[in-house]
């Protein structure tokens, strides 16, 4: 049985690891302060938090921000509403451009390069938001769930990102498929999306992050509140206390705030929208690194 070898570190080595564990500590401090003091604001109270002062917990601890925020009875159907948008345009998103990178980098399909140029000149040239906007009043969009995936389905940059992690795919076993009788489509379903998982789940965080905080859509394609989401619901909670703060009645602004500002309401929005994004983000990743570094090897 062979004894375990051992490499003798040298001083240059131990002070090189010194200095980069000092490193990583201090990117730790500086990315998750930030999270750490907004959670701290949001369970103070109000008016001791206009103070400052307020770094890692709460001096004055206090449950009225979260209750006011959470008291708005939409709420809940604007979660319901963010939700399944995230789902469904996550999903269809992922789908759809795995299936787009597949096709620009299959070498039998002969129009291929046309279709990955195409696409790239979407990269750098736009309608702007006016056309955009009587498009899709013209597709009957408006005031529909439909509105805030589909438009997303394709995006140039996750082609190329699928296209470029599934030419990194061995070509005998798409070969060997078609040899075997297999279509395009079977290819697909059985040999690229199983063998894709992580670029599909890299993509996935991205699409659905982008879903879960976006409201400025919401606030142009929802006219009647329908299809209002969680962050358009939030966003006009807080524009509510900031006008609330300028009644120059002081009973009455004591009366109806019980000691909230919109500096811990604030705070506390971004803990409720935050949240979910924590939760979810662990069982992703795993697959982050490894789907943006084998997706970025070839283009």
């Amino acid at each position: 049985m062979s004894r375990p070898f051992y490499i003798k570190q040298t001083k240059s080595g131990r002070v090189f690891d010194a200095l980069n564990l000092v490193l990583m500590l201090a990117i730790l401090v500086v990315v998750v302060y930030p999270f750490i003091n907004v959670l701290a604001i949001s369970f103070n109270d109000g008016y001791d938090a206009v103070r400052g002062g307020i770094y890692l917990w709460p001096r004055v601890f206090s449950l009225e921000n979260y209750k006011f925020v959470l008291a708005d009875s939409s709420l809940v159907r604007g979660f319901f509403v963010s939700v399944v948008r995230t789902l469904v345009g996550t999903a269809t998103a992922v789908l759809g451009n795995a299936l787009l990178g597949y096709i620009v980098s299959c070498r039998q399909f002969g129009g291929r390069k046309f279709m990955r140029i195409l696409f790239l000149i979407t990269m750098y040239f736009g309608g702007g938001l006016i056309p955009v906007y009587l498009l899709m009043t013209r597709l009957g969009l408006v005031n529909t769930l439909s509105v805030y995936w589909l438009p997303s389905i394709f995006s140039a940059y996750y082609m190329l990102l699928c296209a470029s992690y599934i030419q990194n795919l061995p070509e005998a076993l798409f070969e060997a498929a078609r040899v075997d009788g297999a279509s395009e489509l079977r290819s697909f379903t059985q040999f690229i999306i199983p063998l894709s998982v992580p670029m599909l789940a890299c993509i996935s965080i991205y699409v659905g992050v982008g879903h879960w905080n976006s409201w400025f859509d919401v606030n142009l394609y929802s006219k009647n509140g329908t299809w209002d989401n969680l962050q358009i619901i939030l966003y006009r909670i807080l524009n509510q206390t900031n006008a609330i703060n300028k009644i120059q009645d002081s009973a009455v602004l004591a009366d109806k705030m019980r000691g909230i500002q919109p500096l811990t309401v604030r705070a506390a929005i971004t803990i409720i929208v935050v949240t979910p994004i924590l939760v979810i983000y662990p069982f992703f990743q795993r697959y982050f690194v490894s789907g943006m570094t084998l997706g970025a090897v070839k283009q």
